[in-house]
């Protein structure tokens, strides 16, 4: 992970404990208004099924079923009628009558097959939610009994209820299911990638009254309710109804409408513990420390990004320049004026992009959106992965922020966690009383520290749910690309565990062959349906071809981050310059694997806090020296082969470590040594993106070739950068150490005049102004075998870079 509580244990692995928030108070918004009875005593244990009979269900694990009691946030349960038998679906619901009752809970609709005719979407509005008017359609005769389907063979771990029945199409009421029949096949399977469209809580109207459909997928439950604002918190007064065979629980409600809170009340397959949960699928959250899900209406946002949605895909190809500006929105800037208050996504939309654009940044890279109950966790551990958290703003909020990027030229990518989620009482940890989401091993499901719970990806309901949230910020968000964290706690079984912890998969080996199929199926689907868009890896093993196609045996990535990199070149960037000639190959051996993958080298808030200071402060020597060997370091990032990540106020030198509770020191840009850093920071990135020969070749061996990796002893190296034109070509020499170079000679495979295009110790970045007057003629004296050579004057503690031009 990236979180603010967790810790790498060295280079080539990270092992991240995250650690358990105190619990929040119990949120006044959504307190409980109606008394409880106690729940009934637990029945005796039933008997063993005798093997084969039918599908074993889980055992409960006590330990991931948290009491109602203990939930923060959680209303006390009311008895409710017993639910009426779940039923047999046909392949697509017949229009039936709809008598109108206000107050009484009534089953969902299919909008697919119900719907009115409307006219055809804008496509400026993307794909987003519509609002649902159905039709009333007079009796008709019972529908003809359907063709028997093709049998198929059973979902993986299904589970299915005791004692489900055949049933009609529609409930008591009339009203026909919002699931079809293959709806529910395609669930069981993993393959409803859009299953937002059905669960969740979507405003509809029925014969003229306006409610709420609600779905909610809980197998081994033995009743389901919703609760809320619209019912008193009243468990006894909107019980759900299943639907099918696959756990599916569902049900209209009259007045329920945009804004009001709710949960399910969802008691265990005994009874006998009867638990309140937040919708998994809501598209809003109530705010911290409140834990309800929020109704909330279909976007009405206008999508005006056309222009960049139709031509992002070869903008995130490997031969284009991608800079990433990192950012935590609670702590990038505040209103210290107003309280230090958050700013809001429109403010954002304003402030932040702005600011991106002017200093070059082809990218921002946001840490977690999606709703999560503790601030410290920096939301890496989420309990609503569909709703934009609310402490910057609403939904469209949030879509209007991402237009405003597109429109001036920005690409937004998320951080995406999907392997492992909080044991919260309110979230998805033992959702229906039974280890649902996570997986039932507790040497797989649960993480030692206990606060984490891992997905289980193997099971295809946990699959699709993670596919279609995947889906769901790309589709109905217009994001460009997800950025997977800690996978190698995904990709291992053994990861941050011991002998005797850990249990092999099925050929003994120590790999998790569900999460690698999980994020080769997920990578080929983001592939096939969202055009452009791309995904990115931190996996910090030595997993193979992370980003290699599947179908070559790959994991399907577009991009890796360079992990290693970050922590060989820190480690050098430390040292005292008198020592950094014994620890050349720290700044040189990672060219050998450069090119093993399409790599990001990135300087994330992981290497910024937790302990770990800010870059400034890892830079030696007194405070001239460490603002040169920042810049110098800053050089080496935006030259060498992989695209570029920088985090938010590194760009300007912030010497303090960030504190994700505080805005970033924006008033050392009063310092002209800060100021210069961010001077030099933008004009690399604008000749990063200006420059072909610095970002063609990054994911290619033919755009890296070196001049001198030897000289150890004077703590220099040299090296060329290649475009796709074999004449475009720009060379890099960095000087780690306080000695000026007179006549320092490299080679060069031509003739003619060599412009500095870049010089980090430039007066306008603060530094002595030590260089070669602009630009320097090759001299026809061969060097490092190459027939042309220069003679440079190497400034101290930098890094100049320049380019052959035409005379």
């Amino acid at each position: 992970m990236a979180g603010k509580d967790n810790k790498k244990a060295d280079a080539g692995t990270r092992r991240k404990t995250p650690r358990k928030p105190a619990a929040a108070p119990k949120p006044k918004t959504s307190k409980d208004k109606s008394a409880a009875a106690p729940p009934p005593a637990p029945p005796a244990p039933k008997p063993a099924s005798p093997k084969g009979t039918k599908a074993p269900k889980r055992a409960p694990d006590p330990a991931a079923a948290p009491s109602a009691a203990a939930a923060a946030g959680d209303r006390p349960a009311a008895p409710s009628p017993t639910p009426e038998p779940a039923t047999e679906l046909p392949t697509e619901p017949t229009p039936i009558p709809v008598p109108s009752a206000p107050g009484a809970g009534i089953s969902a609709l299919d909008i697919l097959s119900q719907a009115k005719p409307q006219a055809a979407p804008d496509p400026a509005q993307g794909r987003g939610p519509q609002a649902r008017t159905l039709p009333v359609a007079p009796k008709a005769p019972p529908p003809p009994s359907p063709a028997p389907a093709k049998p198929r063979a059973p979902a993986k771990r299904q589970r299915q209820p005791a004692a489900v029945e055949a049933a009609p199409d529609k409930d008591k009421k009339g009203v026909p299911s919002l699931f079809s029949k293959r709806d529910i096949e395609e669930f069981s399977e993993g393959e409803l990638v859009r299953a937002y469209e059905r669960f969740g809580a979507h405003p509809t109207t029925v014969d003229g009254t306006d409610g709420v459909t609600f779905a909610v997928w809980a197998p081994n439950a033995s009743r389901v309710a919703v609760i809320g604002d619209f019912n008193d918190w009243d468990g006894s007064r909107h019980p759900m109804r299943r639907v099918g065979d696959a756990g599916i629980w569902e049900l209209f409600v009259p007045g329920a409408k945009d804004g009001h809170l709710y949960k399910f009340e969802i008691a265990s397959d005994s009874g006998a513990h009867v638990t309140q949960r937040a919708d998994p699928y809501a598209f809003a959250g109530e705010r911290a420390p409140g834990t309800a899900s929020v109704v909330t209406a279909p976007g009405r946002h206008r999508w005006t990004d056309g222009k960049w949605m139709k031509g992002r895909d070869a903008r995130h190809a490997p031969d284009a320049p991608l800079s990433f500006y990192e950012v935590h929105l609670g702590s990038w800037r505040r209103k210290p004026e107003e309280g230090h208050r958050l700013l809001t996504y429109r403010e954002l939309a304003d402030d932040l992009v702005d600011y991106v654009v002017d200093m070059g940044f082809t990218h921002i890279q946001l840490m977690p959106v999606a709703e999560h109950p503790y601030d410290g966790s920096l939301g890496f551990h989420a309990t609503a992965l569909f709703a934009p958290t609310s402490r910057y703003g609403k939904p469209d909020d949030f879509r209007a922020f991402v237009d405003r990027c597109h429109k001036q030229g920005l690409g937004v990518v998320l951080d995406w966690v999907p392997g492992y989620f909080p044991n919260e009482a309110n979230g998805l940890g033992g959702f229906d009383g039974t280890a649902l989401y996570e997986h039932p091993d507790p040497n797989r499901g649960r993480a030692k520290d206990g606060y984490s719970l891992f997905y289980d990806h193997g099971r295809p309901e946990v699959a699709g749910f993670l596919a279609s949230n995947a889906l769901y910020w790309l589709d109905r968000f217009h994001i460009d690309g997800l950025r997977m964290n800690d996978l190698a706690r995904m990709l291992y079984l053994d990861y941050d565990r011991g002998p005797g912890e850990w249990t092999p998969n099925l050929h003994g080996g120590n790999e998790n062959l569900e999460a690698i199929g999980f994020l080769r199926r997920l990578n080929d689907l983001i592939a096939a349906e969202q055009k452009g868009a791309f995904t990115i890896a931190e996996e910090t093993s030595a997993w193979p071809m992370v980003s290699h196609p599947t179908h070559l045996g790959g994991l399907g990535f577009g991009y890796k981050w360079a992990v290693g990199w970050v922590w060989d070149t820190l480690r050098y960037m430390a040292r005292n310059p008198v020592h950094r000639k014994y620890y050349q190959d720290e700044m040189t051996n990672w060219l050998l694997h450069a090119f093993d993958e399409n790599f990001v080298l990135p300087l994330t808030h992981d290497h910024m806090s937790i302990g770990r200071g800010s870059l400034f402060s890892r830079m030696p020597g007194d405070r001239w020296q460490r603002f040169a060997n920042l810049r110098t370091y800053y050089a080496l990032l935006y030259t060498q082969p992989g695209k570029k990540l920088l985090f938010m106020g590194s760009e300007f030198a912030q010497d303090r470590e960030w504190n994700s509770d505080i805005s970033l020191d924006w008033h050392l840009l009063g310092d002209p040594l800060h100021a210069g850093v961010q001077n030099l920071v933008r004009d690399l990135n604008h000749l990063y993106t200006g420059t072909t020969a610095l970002h063609q070749g990054d994911c290619d061996p033919g755009g890296f070739s070196w001049i001198d990796y030897h000289d150890a002893d004077q703590s220099v190296i040299a090296y060329m950068r290649h475009g796709k034109d074999p004449s475009d070509f720009a060379v890099v020499v960095c000087n780690f150490t306080p000695v000026v170079r007179e006549g320092y000679r490299i080679g060069v495979p031509e003739d003619g005049l060599y412009m500095e295009k870049l010089n980090t110790d430039a007066e306008s970045y603060g530094g002595g102004n030590v260089g070669n007057f602009g630009g320097v003629r090759a001299d026809a004296e061969s060097s490092h075998d190459r027939p042309y050579s220069l003679s440079l004057r190497l400034p101290p503690f930098a890094a100049v870079v320049l380019q052959r031009v035409e005379e």
